[in-house]
């Protein structure tokens, strides 16, 4: 490393150790779980979607039935249809006292974001310094609001990003590692479906079909023991379709709830035209992938293989539901394209960096200024901007060939 890049590397590991730590302290400092304080947003989905519904498991319940879930343990969301190998995966976390477990937790998904961050300085090793790159990447995702995001409220989107962009980045070189990765990214479906389809179109068809079989083969011990508590099959499917209705009437999702930070088409358009006609996220499902496959087919046999990466993860983000946490997913990519010298593509990554700049004192501003129902609207809107940009940049014809800064 040169002198000033030393200098970069320091000045990036104390502010991401500050930021860190400030990102870390939730969760000692978050109260223990009780029925008067579950409206507590700190760790809210590592108590929702990890330690009580493994709870549930271990105690020999099915923590997919919302009924059983509010009737016995403090929590404020049902559990959502996570891959079910997501009981066990994280089943030492639940084993530990509840603070201990989310200090545990959450420095985990540090670790994972400074991963991701590696990942990111992998992408772009021939320009610049590995470890200098991921000194800066990982202290911008912990000081962004984003990456903020995924410790106060105890996400498990780092571990789901780092697989999908693993999935990306290895899909050619070590297609064994990729299916694994792509595995770890089906642990919720709306990231595993759409990007298994997406590389199963770009080519990686073993990958897809392999990263799909391993996600189903480790859920299936645990299907099966739920089926076999439950009665048989029939019950089981009962307490599915319980979870879809229960997740189709509240608020916390859906396309026409103003309070739900959603970043999907679907949402998107609500919200800016009130409009949300019967039917319109499986249309958007359509169109929007049919749209990018067509789009990352012609991108790889020109060679574009950064721009088709960014295309890739930002349709899995906005072909379903999503919020602005799950663009993690994006960042190796968003970093490649940050030396690529095109307007459209500058424009896409100006956009896409939206969701990580807006911290509290800029969504302060924006209520202020604009509203609540805009300051939930702004991310959503920035993503599909990026989206569209990429897609009319995709589907011009050139003369000539992007230049690379190198």
């Amino acid at each position: 490393m040169t002198p000033r890049q030393r200098t970069v590397f320091v000045v990036a590991v104390l502010v991401g150790g500050v930021s860190a730590w400030h990102a870390l302290a939730p969760s000692w400092q978050v109260p223990l779980p009780t029925w008067a304080n579950r409206p507590e947003e700190r760790l809210q989905d590592f108590r929702d979607a990890l330690y009580f519904p493994i709870r549930e498991f271990l105690a020999g319940g099915n923590p997919y039935d919302p009924a059983a879930m509010f009737a016995q343990w403090p929590v404020r969301q049902d559990f959502n249809l996570y891959q079910p190998y997501h009981l066990l995966l994280h089943a030492p976390f639940a084993l530990l006292g509840y603070r201990t477990g989310a200090i545990a937790f959450s420095v985990c998904s540090l670790l994972l974001l400074v991963a991701l961050a590696a990942l990111a300085a992998h992408a772009v090793r021939r320009f610049a310094p590995f470890a200098v790159t991921t000194a800066v990447v990982a202290a911008l995702l912990v000081t962004s609001q984003v990456g903020k995001a995924q410790l106060y409220v105890g996400q498990v989107n780092p571990l789901i990003a780092l697989g999908a962009a693993g999935a990306l980045l290895a899909r050619r070189d070590r297609p064994g590692w990729a299916a694994v990765a792509l595995a770890l990214a089906w642990l919720k479906p709306q990231y595993g479906f759409p990007l298994a389809i997406l590389l199963y179109a770009r080519g990686s068809r073993r990958v897809a079909l392999t990263g799909t079989a391993i996600a189903a083969a480790a859920s299936l011990p645990v299907v099966a023991l739920l089926v076999v508590r439950g009665g048989g099959v029939g019950p089981f499917l009962d307490v599915v379709a319980a979870n879809l209705t229960h997740a189709r009437a509240t608020d916390y999702g859906a396309v026409d709830s103003v309070t739900a930070q959603r970043i999907d088409v679907a949402a998107v358009l609500f919200r800016l035209t009130g409009w949300a006609p019967s039917g319109i996220e499986l249309v958007v499902l359509a169109v929007v992938l049919a749209t990018t496959v067509w789009l990352v087919r012609r991108l790889d046999r020109d060679g574009e293989t950064p721009v088709a990466d960014l295309l890739t993860c930002l349709t899995v983000v906005v072909c379903v539901v999503h919020q602005p946490g799950d663009v993690l997913l994006a960042v190796p990519a968003l970093v490649a394209l940050c030396w690529w010298r095109e307007r459209l593509v500058t424009a896409a990554v100006l956009a896409l960096a939206v969701p990580f700049a807006h911290l509290y004192t800029v969504d302060s501003a924006v209520v202020s200024a604009l509203g609540p129902r805009a300051a939930v609207t702004v991310d959503g809107v920035a993503v599909v901007v990026a989206w569209c940009l990429l897609v009319v940049r995709s589907t011009r014809v050139r003369a000539t060939r992007p230049v690379v800064a190198g």
